[in-house]
């Protein structure tokens, strides 16, 4: 059963080894809407840390030319906020670790000057000029003025177990954990962008939560969710449902595995699973990823003994950003990252029966969250 709320899996996990040379984050996206015209628009918050053993009097920016001479490695909290759309940004603000007041423990929270960020809420501020985002290529974000404050309900939990979860304090078996204690989550308040203000309701929210920390990225590197979805057979909007999909390429103790998708579908209740590491399921996945000048294109078919889940997302290029992440060890390898909060698309979701396959619904998704990036590998 994957909804299986944890909140320790979303505690602080930057201990033992990871202390020195890991990541750790906490992603929250969201639809708003815009308070005078009720426009759509999705936004997403995220509060990233890195290497807390290496801090210094000041935030260590891996990308910061005098340090990569040096061989320094980035250590920081980086509050990453920003918009999807034909007006897209991330904005990052970096923080030492000495201001920042940290309970690594379940619940966890984390905050730092006027940002915030628990199981529960998200506050904050991030404004930078367009000088300052020039002058600062280290920053690796635009300029603009983004404020929030937010209240978050996580309804429906994504426990990835094996393969991605919390690992014991001071092992690092995989290169990169996920779980997803939100995968479908509302969040009400309000979002201040441009000076231009939104209104975030619990049921236009279509709000995801998540987390992954790591000692590196994966690559290729896929996500794709959304709980905004609508039945094309009987045309009602599934305000029980949520899917998730994310994964690429894992590491287990530095070998690569082949490429591997963690999916699930929560449809009305029913929990359909298909995680490659419960290996009793017998999980076969097949994905691409196809872009052509205006789009970006996703195609996954997963399959287990009991059902087979298609699905293909279109996101247009341009309300998407290239998301912008370093390493712990200071490398970017991540320069193609696409990421979007605006994708659209198809479901089909089959029970088998025998060598049939019976459809169960063919589900319109939209307001979806979509991410992909791949590099050469050495």
């Amino acid at each position: 059963m994957f909804n299986h709320h944890d909140i320790t899996r979303n505690a602080f996990m930057l201990h033992g080894p990871l202390a020195h040379h890991g990541y750790d984050w906490w992603w929250h996206s969201f639809t708003a809407q815009d308070a005078e015209t009720g426009e759509d628009k999705s936004f997403f918050i995220e509060f990233f840390v890195c290497n807390p053993a290496l801090a210094e009097e000041h935030p260590v920016l891996g990308q910061l030319p005098e340090n990569k001479a040096v061989g320094k490695h980035p250590s920081y909290l980086m509050v990453k906020a920003g918009t999807w759309g034909e007006d897209h940004c991330q904005l990052h603000r970096f923080f030492a670790w000495k201001d920042v007041e940290l309970y690594g423990d379940a619940p966890y929270q984390i905050s730092a000057v006027d940002c915030l960020a628990c199981e529960t809420a998200l506050k904050g501020s991030i404004s930078i000029t367009e000088e300052e985002a020039k002058a600062h290529p280290e920053w690796m974000c635009d300029s603009g003025n983004l404020r929030w404050d937010l209240e978050i309900d996580k309804q429906i939990a994504f426990n990835v177990g094996y393969g991605a979860s919390k690992p014991l304090r001071d092992t690092e078996a995989f290169a990169m954990y996920w779980h997803a204690e939100g995968m479908k989550s509302t969040y009400s308040g309000t979002v201040v962008f441009d000076g231009r203000k939104y209104t975030v309701t619990p049921e236009k929210s279509y709000g995801y939560a998540d987390k992954n920390w790591g000692r590196d990225f994966t690559s290729p590197w896929v996500w794709l969710s959304s709980n905004c979805l609508t039945s094309n057979i009987t045309g009602k909007q599934l305000k029980n449902s949520v899917f998730d999909i994310g994964g690429g390429r894992p590491k287990i103790y530095f070998v690569p595995l082949d490429r591997r998708l963690l999916g699930v579908f929560y449809y009305e209740g029913k929990e359909y699973d298909f995680n490659f590491s419960h290996v009793w399921l017998q999980v076969k996945t097949e994905f691409s990823f196809d872009e052509n000048g205006t789009e970006v294109i996703w195609h996954v078919r997963q399959e287990n003994i009991h059902a087979v889940m298609e699905t293909e997302i279109h996101c247009m290029k341009k309300d998407m950003l290239l998301i912008n992440y370093e390493a712990p060890d200071g490398s970017k390898k991540h320069n193609r990252l696409w990421n979007g909060g605006n994708g659209y698309g198809t479901i089909r979701l089959y029970d088998k029966e025998g060598e049939k396959l019976l459809l169960v619904d063919e589900v319109s998704a939209s307001h979806v969250g979509c991410e992909y990036g791949e590099y050469n590998h050495e």
